[in-house]
């Protein structure tokens, strides 16, 4: 407290030993009319327009106001200023408050087309950059940033001189200024290339990062995240510190940024999204505006972050809110929701009736990206027959002029929506094809692989043809990809009760089977006509590369895929995603009876013998359904 009397002393003591200055006035009551389109120039003005950014050191002197003053803040035009000045010439810091009057009229007048050519060049400015100049010392320090801010706004080779004199006093007095001062100059001198400006802006991050601590309003938090790919990785550490703390007091747009920024930085703070995640769903509905919404779902698609609550309501904002959607909008939510796995059912159907009212506004990337989002989670719209209708008017015409991946993708959308036509299927099984979709990495190649397997099974399972090699002599060449994922603990489990339940004898059970058609089977058995499991090895297998053994299937056996379905293997609402769905109809369309274990029964199973005895009762009850058929 002492301390802070002395310093407020001093202060006062030395305003009443200098020759008054004229009246201050924050910068943002004569600068928050300054909203120029370009982006820059609207940061400018916010920043302009925060009154609350007055330095601690200024917010103590006080100056009666002057005739100048009271002219500049009245006039529209900045031919007044300069009059103004001409007539009532006054100090520096009074120039330099002109000056970035001056500016936002010029900038006003920039945007309608009616700025004067040669206005910097006018000799009564000149006096007032040239007054500023000698006296740039005793421009307070608001001001002073300010003054920069119009500088690098205006951008004029005859300012150079001028623009010089005010980044040596700014790198000068960089430690006294304020955090928020500090925040401005970094949010929009970032992009500066010139090398007085770089030498500001690395200096203000450097203070930012030792004063972190002087953060105390969430916008400072959210406006410095979202230039987190400047800062050094310690700073944003330390931001998100911060915004954990202030989590409560951010807004919804504060929300949305920090979300943003963290996605762009690949940022998986999970303490912090879950912070936000519990304020932003207590917020009114009037604050989830359709881009909230998005940057929302888009950050937590990126950063794989799932909070049940928050994506309801989400989901829920937004079907209030289709009326103002575009298709792209549309497509986008579509394909954030996609990624994380959340399947609102009558979110997707007002986005299937928004394309069939809308149909003429997508283009053919937005319904292709529309209709791979639908695919991942195998939704189904109830309005089907009239959906694809219009749906394969379109890719009739547009499909065979897409990149090949993306045709890729789109052609094995419909596999698992099953939508997918011959005329669909053969192209992308050809070799000049297969061909194009073998650049890039190799996980990405391995991909696409995978799915022309896929395809190639579609095409022979689902829409068989006699005359038809199979498989494509294209793809007869591929190899079936080696999974590189390790084994998950319900596989690793599943594996080892199957083996229990062949006892003494390995050769009536595969594990981990790497069919032809690109799926791999858990556990593959052949069981006879009293469910107990044969010999494999003897047994033909078309589904293996190697085709088995010499064999027919026994009469009354039966061929049995033991399939575990993970956590991952389902959406939100426990309906199978569309790859396992497709996986599922494939093999039971290769002649298998496909047995489900999936991980909600599995892991209430605590004893090996349960297991055994759920996987004796999960094979009975499929060879009973096959045989009720």
């Amino acid at each position: 407290m002492a301390c802070r009397l002395l310093a407020r002393y001093g202060r006062l003591l030395w305003s009443s030993t200098h020759a008054p200055a004229g009246r201050f006035h924050p910068p943002g009551t004569v600068l928050s009319a300054l909203m120029p389109s370009s982006n820059r120039h609207g940061v400018l003005a916010r920043s302009m327009s925060d009154r609350s950014a007055v330095a601690s050191e200024d917010k103590y002197l006080f100056h009666p106001t002057t005739p100048l003053d009271k002219k500049v803040d009245v006039t529209t035009v900045p031919e007044d200023i300069l009059l103004a000045w001409v007539e009532h010439e006054g100090d520096g810091n009074q120039g330099a408050y002109a000056f970035i009057k001056w500016t936002m009229l010029v900038l006003k007048d920039r945007e309608r087309g009616k700025e004067e050519p040669d206005a910097m060049t006018d000799p009564r400015l000149k006096d007032m950059m040239t007054v500023v100049s000698k006296q740039i010392s005793t421009v307070w320090n608001n001001n002073l940033v300010c003054l920069l801010q119009s500088l690098w706004a205006l951008s004029s080779p005859h300012a150079a001189p001028f623009l010089s004199s005010v980044q040596n006093e700014v790198l000068w007095r960089i430690r006294r200024l304020s955090y928020r001062q500090l925040e401005s100059l970094v949010s929009i001198g970032i992009h500066k290339k010139g090398q007085q400006d770089t030498a500001i802006v690395s200096n203000a991050i450097k203070q930012l990062e030792l004063r972190w601590t002087e953060i105390s309003r969430p916008k400072t938090v959210s406006t410095l995240m979202l230039r987190g790919r400047y800062l050094s990785p310690a700073l944003m550490d330390r931001l998100e510190d911060k915004a954990l703390e202030l989590a409560e007091g951010f807004s919804g747009e504060e929300i949305r940024r920090v979300c943003v920024s963290l996605a762009a930085l690949g940022r998986r703070s999970v303490p912090l999204l879950r912070a936000l995640s519990y304020h932003l769903v207590q917020r009114p509905s009037s604050e989830f505006t359709p881009p909230l919404i998005m940057d929302v779902a888009y950050a937590y698609a990126k950063l794989n972050f799932h909070q049940s609550q928050m994506l309801q309501r989400l989901a829920s904002e937004l079907l209030l809110r289709m009326a103002e959607l575009t298709p792209a909008d549309v497509t986008r939510c579509s394909k954030s929701l996609g990624f994380l796995k959340w399947l609102h059912g009558p979110l997707f159907e007002a986005f299937s009736e928004h394309y069939i009212e809308n149909s003429d506004k997508y283009s053919s990337p937005q319904l292709c990206h529309l209709m791979m989002a639908f695919a991942r989670l195998g939704f189904q719209p109830s309005k089907g027959e009239e959906f694809y209708s219009k749906v394969h008017a379109v890719l009739e015409e547009s499909l065979s002029g897409l990149e090949p991946s993306l045709q890729t993708d789109v052609v094995w959308s419909l596999c698992v929506l099953q939508q997918a036509r011959p005329r669909y299927l053969l192209p992308v099984t050809q070799l000049e094809h297969v061909a194009a979709s073998s650049d890039g990495s190799q996980a990405r190649v391995e991909g696409y692989r995978l799915k022309l397997l896929h395809i190639a099974a579609t095409l022979d399972l689902e829409h068989p043809d006699p005359t038809r090699p199979c498989p494509p002599p294209s793809l007869a060449a591929l190899s079936v990809p080696a999974s590189a994922s390790s084994l998950t603990p319900l596989q690793t489990s599943l594996r080892k009760a199957l083996q229990s339940l062949v006892g003494e004898r390995p050769e009536a059970l595969r594990t981990g089977v790497e069919t032809v058609h690109g799926w791999t089977i858990d556990g593959e058995l052949v069981v006879d006509c009293e469910n107990k499991p044969v010999d494999l090895t003897k047994i033909t297998a078309p589904h293996l590369s190697a085709g088995g053994g010499d064999q027919g299937l026994p009469e009354g056996a039966r061929r049995l895929a033991v399939v575990a379905w993970d956590f991952t293997s389902f959406s939100s609402s426990k309906q199978l995603l569309g790859r396992f769905a497709m996986m599922k109809r494939h093999l039971q369309l290769a002649g298998f009876l496909v047995v489900e274990v999936p991980y909600y029964e599995w892991l209430e199973l605590k004893t090996d013998w349960k297991k055994l005895s759920y996987l004796k009762d999960k094979v009975g009850k499929a060879v009973a359904v096959d045989m009720a058929k």
